[in-house]
């Protein structure tokens, strides 16, 4: 049975901020805190290892598409298997809203005790709201 993540959060800050600091896949382990480190294959593929709680992985993923200031999705090849996007929204000159939307396939007893419990949107609210954090504080420097 699948299971679908979808959250999002309000930034005051402009999409454009909101854009770089997700753009590059490679930093999202800074605000992403299951996401340990992102490894770039080529300029569509990357090698993912996440942590979550008793539980190690690695799967590959390939960005499914990219549009600059509006979108970022992809699924995975190898390993877990998941695909998501994130969406940009633009709500004023001076603040933006991210939205989070991943569907997966929880495989094993972690991932089904994570999708039972909630885990994971408490996980992917107070990740966006670290990236809220981050992009609040770029946007005033």
């Amino acid at each position: 049975m699948a299971s679908s993540l979808l959250e999002a959060v309000d930034i005051k800050a402009p999409v454009s901020v909101s854009w770089a600091l997700w753009k590059d896949v490679e930093r999202w382990p800074s605000f992403l805190s299951h996401v340990k480190h992102v490894e770039r294959v080529d300029s569509r593929t990357f090698v993912w290892q996440v942590s979550l709680p008793g539980a190690d992985k690695s799967f590959v993923a390939e960005l499914t598409e990219v549009i600059p200031q509006e979108r970022i999705a992809w699924r995975t090849t190898e390993g877990v298997h998941h695909a998501g996007v994130v969406t940009f929204h633009r709500l004023s000159e001076t603040e933006s809203r991210v939205t989070l939307q991943i569907e997966y396939d929880p495989k094993g007893f972690v991932e089904h005790l994570g999708a039972l419990t909630n885990l994971d949107s408490t996980l992917a609210n107070y990740d966006l709201g670290e990236f809220q954090r981050m992009a609040e504080q770029r946007a005033r420097t």
